[in-house]
């Protein structure tokens, strides 16, 4: 089968022909892929920020947002049948550890994150498990949905772990309208009563924010703090999602963010400094985000599939996977990358 394959840091994949994946034991599924999404994650892949995470022998396949249909079961897999499209949670679990059994199974013990910690779904098959794969509506089209499979869950986790705290009559600020700040500002729009402030760089960017429901959107031209702080009378917002933290907007969130208010932090690559004294007389909170549980994806396919909640994407073949990160490396691709076997 065709797969993309990163050989060595620092330079792009090469698609390689390799074998396809094969059943070992009784959970494993083979999903023949419909759509694997293209993200900043496998920039930072290829740079090599995850390798003293992973230590993932190269080469292997990229791809950790994957959708398709069921190509091939184990003998123990009773949730799919061969022909069921799925979407996949990034990191098949075991079920078993004290993380999977709080419902926290983000946190697996046991876990892999295939893209990641070995062969993804920029391929034309992946191996996965049974506790990964979410049937969906047998109309949906896997290249539709695929990105919600990281970029969507992750979005979703965040601003449902911040849901207490945007009420109506809060103001939440979203930093980056792209890939997973379109999906957030959805999420908010449908789940919340807060008033939503969007800032981007990128006018087309804040443009799609409007229609899906922003309420304010503020350019990115240095000045975004002040006109945030003007916004909010001079108080900044109950909550930020920073979906950008890096190039000096991980400094930008904890700015905008009032008094006993929460900074989310879901993208990353920048460094917060931040005094200590500014943290405790403030009262403000900082709060990490990865990914996202399978109940998260469970819960926002509900959403997609009932039209609440849709993926911008532009569509690559396979082939085209190095066009793909170039495009998206070079800011121009709005919404989300999608590769198609």
């Amino acid at each position: 089968m065709k797969a993309v394959r990163l050989h060595e840091f620092h330079s792009q994949p090469v698609i390689d022909d390799v074998p396809e994946p094969t059943i070992s034991g009784p959970l494993d599924v083979i999903v023949k892929i419909g759509g694997a999404g293209v993200c900043r994650t496998d920039l930072h892949i290829i740079e090599g920020q995850w390798d003293a995470a992973m230590g993932t022998p190269l080469p292997y396949i990229l791809g950790h947002e994957n959708a398709g249909w069921v190509h091939e079961v184990g003998s123990a897999v009773t949730n799919v049948a061969v022909g069921d499209t799925v979407i996949l949670h990034p990191t098949p679990t075991c079920g078993l550890c004290h993380a999977c059994r709080a419902g926290d199974d983000m946190h697996c013990e046991n876990s892999d994150f295939p893209g990641l910690s070995r062969d993804g779904g920029m391929a034309e098959y992946l191996l996965t498990s049974a506790r990964a794969c979410i049937k969906l509506n047998p109309e949906t089209q896997p290249k539709d949905v695929a990105a919600l499979a990281d970029a969507g869950i992750t979005a979703y986790h965040a601003v449902r772990k911040a849901l207490p705290l945007l009420y109506p009559g809060t103001t939440c600020v979203v930093i980056g309208a792209g890939g997973l700040g379109h999906i957030g500002i959805q999420c908010l729009a449908e789940l919340t009563g807060t008033n939503i402030i969007v800032v981007d760089r990128n006018p087309d960017a804040l443009k799609l924010a409007s229609e899906l429901g922003a309420h304010h959107t503020v350019v990115g031209d240095g000045s975004q703090v002040d006109a945030v702080k003007d916004l909010t009378g001079g108080q900044g917002a109950h909550v930020v999602l920073d979906f950008v933290a890096e190039q000096g907007a991980e400094m930008d969130g904890w700015n905008m963010t009032r008094r006993a208010g929460s900074y989310y932090v879901i993208g990353y690559g920048g460094t917060l400094t931040i005094p200590t004294l500014d943290i405790i007389s403030t009262e403000r909170n900082i709060i990490g985000n990865i990914v996202g549980t399978y109940n998260d994806l469970a819960e926002l396919m509900v959403l997609a599939q009932n039209g609440k909640v849709t993926l911008h994407t532009n569509t690559f073949p396979l082939d085209a996977a190095v066009e793909a990160l170039e495009e998206l490396d070079a800011g121009r691709v709005r919404g989300r990358a999608i590769l198609v076997p």
